[in-house]
């Protein structure tokens, strides 16, 4: 019966079952499976196989009625009054712990914009000659994403609390498509060293990267006005699908293009100078952005069918805060980490002889 019970799909999610199902679940179904074994045995003495398959059956049942009994008390114990998630409630429902939730994630985005700050003043006197490369755009943009969302999350009673549900998606979405704009711009600088390297063409590379989040921008501002204009459920859930599948779309760019530039890499010869150092950054980056962009994904999809995984209300800051933490803030600030190298100082072209 053990080992019967042991191969019953198992969920560790605690069903909501209804309240007509619940007493059923009280009565001794052993002494009634017993009774039908002992008819089984009367009447089929002849044919054991197909007894001790009523008799299989007859277990899972037995093993499925006690795992939904536990599967009630556990409900009972967690989620009634006086539960184990009750702190979770006491939370979300405190001005005191709202307050300090959002001004914490304001100071850590303010603190990663911060860091990518440092980092453009530290490029630019290093190369100040070469202009606004990739590098240079990829640590302005970090800069903008999160002080923006520190400037947002400073102000969040104002930004929550807006009347106007378009502006308030405005507010909260755009710093996510701009931090979708800056992530991916990694994937096109890969793109570029991939195909560099595989001598096929580059010259479509960019304008695509320009055209995607053009195309992007428009949809989403569609969104917005379909938004104000409507007033319905249906287009904030259309909003947050949305960006559930340009996420997805980013998680897809790192795989195909990370992962080929990483196996590029592991192919050339062990002695190459900065191999290790260089698989090293791409494994992590495209690991580290994949799991933030699909986490991002499958947070989005939910939100948009369920309200309790709304992130977009005031009396969600535990939510707020572990969304943001492992879906912007700890995948950049490891990001600006593990990109910090300065490029090499640019060798003058004038020949100096040695005297």
């Amino acid at each position: 019966m053990f080992l019967l019970s042991m191969c019953l799909p198992f969920s560790p999610r605690v069903p909501t079952l209804h309240p007509l199902l619940i007493p059923l679940l009280s009565v001794n179904y052993s002494f009634i499976c017993n009774c039908f074994l002992w008819i089984l045995f009367s009447f089929f003495d002849d044919h054991l196989p197909l007894v001790i398959c009523f008799h299989c059956i007859i277990v899972c049942m037995q093993s499925a009625m006690v795992r939904a009994k536990g599967f009630v008390l556990m409900e009972k114990i967690l989620l009634k009054d006086g539960g184990m998630f009750d702190w979770w409630d006491e939370i979300d429902e405190s001005e005191e712990w709202q307050r300090f939730i959002f001004y914490f994630l304001s100071a850590s985005y303010a603190f990663v914009s911060f860091v990518a700050l440092v980092q453009l003043c530290r490029i630019q006197l290093r190369v100040p000659e070469y202009g606004w490369t990739t590098q240079k755009v990829f640590h302005l943009m970090n800069f903008i994403v999160n002080g923006l969302r520190a400037v947002l999350f400073g102000f969040y009673k104002s930004v929550f609390l807006v009347k106007s549900k378009a502006l308030e998606m405005l507010l909260l979405d755009l710093p996510g498509l701009l931090f979708f704009s800056t992530y991916t711009l990694l994937v096109l600088f890969w793109a570029e060293i991939y195909h560099q390297a595989r001598s096929l063409p580059i010259n479509k590379l960019r304008p695509a990267y320009y055209s995607i989040n053009g195309f992007i921008y428009f949809a989403q501002a569609c969104i917005w006005i379909s938004v104000r204009l409507s007033q319905s459920r249906l287009a904030v859930e259309l909003a947050r699908l949305f960006i559930s599948v340009i996420s997805f779309c980013a998680a897809l760019g790192f795989m195909i293009y990370g992962g080929r530039l990483f196996f590029m890499l592991r192919r050339f010869p062990i002695e190459s100078r900065g191999r290790q150092k260089k698989l090293f950054e791409v494994g992590f980056v495209t690991g580290i952005c994949c799991a933030c962009f699909l986490l991002r994904c499958f947070v989005m999809t939910l939100s948009a069918f369920d309200k309790n995984a709304d992130l977009n209300v005031l009396d969600h800051p535990i939510l707020n805060l572990i969304y943001y933490m492992l879906v912007e803030i700890l995948p950049s600030a490891l990001v600006l980490f593990i990109l910090r190298k300065l490029p090499p100082k640019r060798v003058s072209d004038q020949y100096h002889p040695i005297n």
